[in-house]
């Protein structure tokens, strides 16, 4: 007897290049030996002070010393700039370096990530930037990068661009972006969140959970991504909340894992409305990205999906959102409309939990929107399910004022 295969059609799609990754509590154990293979001249790019004055900061660092490897150390304070990274290369030019270790969360890895990309063609990073500047191709060559988070929220262990922010009136946030830069590890050791206080876990888990979202119905989604998505975001559904409330090493793990997962997924589908008003809301305004993510993750969910309805009642992107639904409420027969609005509560009901603040905690009016809607037409909007109206972006920033 034979079986026939269902048939149905898989579009074409690419998968970018992503690091080779160790994944597990105290992975940070073995960063020397893999720091060794690229030579004994190493660069160390941390936060200022929370890795570097913890335990597992005063282990590695003697870890790293009985190897006999020596390291500069550079610390980041906020939001790296293009300045700053052009300043640190300079600094370093000349300076034997085999691989540059970024330790700590998005910014230090960002400002890492650039570094790297940096110290060896040593021109400036303003050249590469996104929308600013001439956008000139990225010849490299790039010193090896090893990323390690402490925190679970940017997966920018997996991407391959480094974000860098000038703050105020004429401010931007934008990418430095190559296959290049992409880590050649990831280190990702979930112990290393233990020290993270619960406004970061929340600011920094929803930054996650809407980068798995925006991937999974991101118009360049594809079946690898859906699947890596999926599991992430179930991961943060069983996890987030517990990890807010009380810290445990089931809920550690699972976060970790989710925001790995996010940085592979977006670096391979781009992301989506929140992620378009975080680039100008970050430039402008003294607002941290996670809290960003986690004030509009809801309210752009359901604009999303109104604008769909009323629009696009085809579009692919409605199933999916009908289909986290269903699988956060655990209940296979809610399907359509009614687990698309099961999705929308959940997250509001997060946004409570959470206690994540609203826009005008950061000094923002709604005097400042039609600035922050027509600079929130960048990469990440342009894979956005549907085209949002200006009104429609609008409403997302009202909504959450």
């Amino acid at each position: 007897m034979t079986h026939s295969i269902p048939s149905f059609a898989i579009a074409p799609f690419s998968i970018a290049r992503v690091p080779r990754i160790e994944f597990g509590a105290g992975a940070i154990a073995k960063l020397p030996e893999l720091a060794e293979r690229y030579g004994r001249s190493l660069l160390l790019v941390t936060g200022q002070r929370a890795f570097v004055e913890s335990p597992a900061g005063e282990r590695l660092f003697a870890a790293l010393e009985a190897r006999g490897l020596s390291w500069r150390h550079v610390r980041v304070g906020g939001e790296p700039s293009p300045q700053f990274v052009d300043e640190q290369v300079a600094l370093l030019r000349g300076t034997p370096i085999d691989a540059v270790i970024g330790i700590g969360g998005g910014s230090a890895l960002d400002a890492a990530k650039a570094i790297a990309g940096l110290l060896r063609p040593g021109n400036s990073v303003m050249d590469h930037l996104e929308g600013v500047g001439p956008e000139l191709p990225y010849r490299g060559p790039a010193t090896p990068f090893i990323a390690v988070p402490t925190t679970a929220g940017t997966g920018s262990e997996a991407t391959r661009n480094a974000v860098l922010s000038v703050q105020g009136a004429d401010g931007f946030k934008k990418s430095f972006r190559d296959d290049a830069l992409v880590a050649e590890w990831a280190v990702v050791d979930p112990d290393l969140l233990a020290s993270c206080p619960p406004e970061l876990i929340a600011a920094d888990g929803m930054d996650a959970f809407t980068q798995l979202l925006e991937s999974f119905v991101s118009t360049r989604a594809n079946p690898v991504t859906d699947a890596l998505a999926r599991s992430g975001i179930m991961a943060i559904k069983d996890a987030l909340l517990s990890l807010y409330r009380e810290q445990s090493a089931a809920a550690r793990d699972k976060m970790a894992y989710a925001s790995l997962m996010s940085g592979i997924c977006l670096a391979q589908t781009g992301l989506g409305s929140v992620h378009g008003l975080a680039a100008p809301l970050g430039a402008f305004f003294p607002i941290p990205h996670g809290v960003v993510c986690g004030t509009l993750a809801a309210t752009a969910t359901a604009v999303n999906i109104a604008a769909m309805e009323a629009r696009e009642p085809d579009n692919p992107a409605l199933p999916k959102y009908a289909e986290i639904g269903r699988r956060f409420a655990m209940q296979k027969g809610l399907n359509g409309k009614d687990a698309r609005d099961y999705l929308v509560t959940t997250l509001r009901q997060w946004e409570t939990q959470l206690e994540l603040p609203r826009l005008s905690a950061y000094r923002i009016t709604s005097a400042d929107f039609s600035r922050i809607v027509a600079n929130s037409r960048g990469s990440s909007m342009k894979t956005n399910p549907i085209v949002l109206t200006d009104a429609e972006i609008t409403g997302i920033l009202e909504a959450r004022l």
